[in-house]
């Protein structure tokens, strides 16, 4: 079986964090207990970039990546290339596209040609930047591509790889193995995402913190799981993921409800390798 690693995106602990930033050496060391071999940054929560290197190295988690929000790397790109490799990433992601950046909108060429100006200052580092998707990109361009595909197209893979967000693929009524199969050369961290979804959802982006105009007729739910505890069905999308140029699978969940953070972190990263374990039966 191939070796993949498994992180977490640091966001879903980020009310272990935000408000108590001198406990994330505990929060840290409670992640690296549970078997997790990385994590990917959300926000630095006022810590020192050379304390994150550290703790995190002395602790034995990879940096792996960074999500940042596009307004910050265009606002003081030199300071944000220079925090995230300080702190030793391999990549940084772009997390969301506001709505002013998005098809067919003026910003979206707009963010075409940023994204260029960032990989580039990046890459000056050793860091590759990737795009993380929410649903909204299945939206067609003119010629009836995607618009996360066109964003592939304009982007060489050089300038621009994937981190598949495997939720909101599969929100977005498609295959999320098939995404993975498609950008197989192109998808060096994955996420992992699972859900629970019923009826006619519409607000959906309230659950991640974003405002966004209200959606009349919502009628469904919609709430996030740990991975393998909602309606995902993983073992294709982990043969796609093993068949691919993937390194890293990123445990990844935006809310939580009954169960506490860190019961879910950990239910999460047990249920991804058991099933690693069992592909190698």
């Amino acid at each position: 079986m191939k070796d993949l690693k498994i992180g977490i995106q640091v966001y879903g602990l980020r009310f272990l964090l935000e408000d108590t930033p001198d406990q994330f050496e505990n929060v840290m060391r409670r992640i690296k207990a549970m078997g997790y071999d990385g994590v990917e940054l959300a926000g630095l929560y006022g810590l020192k970039p050379e304390y994150i290197r550290d703790t995190l190295k002395e602790i034995g988690l990879v940096p792996i990546s960074a999500h940042v929000p596009l307004a910050d790397m265009i606002a003081d790109l030199d300071k944000v290339v220079n925090d995230y490799a300080t702190i030793g990433v391999r990549y940084m992601a772009i997390p969301y596209l506001p709505e002013e950046n998005r098809y067919p909108e003026k910003g979206y060429q707009e963010f075409i040609g940023e994204a260029k100006k960032i990989s580039a200052a990046l890459k000056a580092k050793d860091i590759t930047l990737l795009y993380h998707n929410h649903n909204f990109e299945f939206e067609k361009v003119a010629d009836g591509t995607f618009e996360l595909d066109d964003i592939y197209r304009q982007l060489t893979p050089d300038e621009l790889q994937t981190e598949l967000d495997l939720c909101w693929v599969k929100v977005a009524g498609q295959d999320p193995a098939a995404y993975v199969r498609k950008y197989s050369d192109r998808c060096p961290v994955v996420h992992y995402k699972d859900f629970i979804k019923e009826g006619n959802p519409k607000n959906l982006y309230k659950l991640i913190g974003i405002e966004t105009k209200e959606e009349e007729h919502d009628t469904g739910v919609f709430e996030f799981r740990p991975v393998g505890f909602g309606q995902q069905i993983w073992d294709p999308i982990l043969k796609a993921t093993e068949e691919s140029c993937a390194g890293w699978v990123i445990a990844e969940q935006d809310e939580h409800y009954s169960e506490p953070v860190m019961e879910c972190a950990k239910r999460a990263v047990s249920y991804i390798r058991l099933l690693m374990e069992k592909t190698t039966d």
